[in-house]
């Protein structure tokens, strides 16, 4: 039986397509993402905590899902939205169907809707909040609801998603070996490809909170501090931003991804400011600033680092976005601190950046 769901936005616009998945109400920030494939990385990305995603290619979940493909233990979008979702699912590594996923998870979907429309009144409008919902299909009921969603703006997302405990990514390694370079890992919202491949590169990583004090990363010795990615308004992560100064001082590499990147920003001095709406995706077309080379990237975030408050950080450029010139890396001038905006580690995307985990490599090397 064909079930009704509706999509609200905080401008008063409402979709109604068909439910897919779990019942229920959820709200959110709504974005959009580009990419053809991915979806199971996506949904499972925890840099997605408070949104609602939109997919732009029209046809979701023909491959279903599988246990491989995992970015954490849970999938963390708020609610997704496609223009058709496969009921049915057609690939030898699938486990189960995306229906039966998103029942078995709670995740409240709607297809059949005019994504074309939705996603060009957010790149008009900017992202917009907005309540999906399958219960309550009262067009100025949802509507108020998604008025009264808190903006990401100062919101501390990070505490909900970082792990509680100190965990060796060893454990989770089978065979693994004694490694060369002792790294910590600040945990803002990981992607597990993220740990895996600083585990390929000869790292003995240990993932630590966000809230986790310089002191006991300085006590452990480590050779280098990775900053991961995450969810919300770097500003309100001022633990992490605190820790990082500390680290900063103390001239241990550190190597920032996405929300780690803007919180290394901000450690340094520089300003962060939100996006219209954001990147997402895993097409998006980044330039070295040395070389000219250019990268295509895997992309997730809301918010950028200003470059105008970069030179008097003592940071420079070193990646700029082809779409809109916006800062996609950088290094700081004295001390052995990059970062970048986008995810070396793709999952979803292209292997473009993955060079960036040997630079990370090869400062530890030279610091020791």
């Amino acid at each position: 039986m064909t079930r009704t769901a509706k999509l609200a936005l905080e401008d008063g616009t409402v979709f109604a397509g068909r439910a897919f998945g779990a019942d229920g109400e959820r709200t959110g920030e709504v974005v959009f993402n580009t990419a053809m494939s991915g979806y199971q990385e996506i949904l499972t990305d925890p840099s997605y905590h408070g949104q609602i995603v939109t997919m732009t290619y029209p046809h979701i979940g023909n491959y279903g899902v599988n246990e491989e493909d995992l970015e954490s233990a849970r999938p963390w979008v708020e609610g997704f939205v496609a223009r058709e979702f496969s009921r049915i699912q057609s690939n030898f590594r699938a486990s189960s169907t995306l229906e039966e996923y998103f029942r078995k998870h709670g995740i409240v979907g709607i297809d059949d809707i005019d994504t074309r429309a939705l996603t060009r009144r957010l790149r008009t409008t900017g992202a917009l909040n907005g309540a999906l919902s399958t219960t309550d299909l009262d067009d100025a009921s949802l509507t108020r609801k998604a008025k009264a969603v808190p903006s990401m703006v100062g919101l501390d997302l990070v505490k909900d998603v970082t792990c509680r405990e100190p965990r060796p990514w060893r454990e989770h390694v089978a065979g693994a070996r004694d490694a060369k370079f002792k790294v910590a890992l600040i945990d803002c919202g990981v992607k597990w490809n993220i740990v895996r491949l600083l585990a390929e590169s000869d790292c003995d990583v240990t993932v630590h909170p966000a809230g986790v004090p310089a002191e006991r990363l300085l006590a452990d010795k480590v050779d280098g501090v990775v900053l991961s990615n995450g969810p919300g308004d770097p500003g309100a992560v001022t633990y992490t931003v605190e820790t990082a100064k500390a680290l900063v001082k103390k001239e241990v590499p550190l190597f920032g991804i996405c929300l780690g990147h803007q919180i290394l920003g901000l450690a340094l001095g520089a300003r962060v400011y939100k996006l219209k709406f954001g990147h997402h995706g895993a097409n998006h077309p980044v330039k070295e600033v040395a070389s000219g080379k250019v990268e295509i990237t895997s992309q997730n975030h809301g918010f950028a680092v200003d470059e105008r408050t970069c030179p008097a950080a003592g940071i420079e450029v070193t990646h700029v976005n082809l779409n809109d010139g916006t800062v996609e890396g950088f290094r700081h001038r004295n001390a052995p601190v990059f970062s970048v905006q986008y995810h070396p580690e793709a999952s979803p995307g292209p292997h473009d950046s993955r060079y960036l985990f040997g630079q990370f490599i090869k400062m530890m090397s030279v610091r020791r």
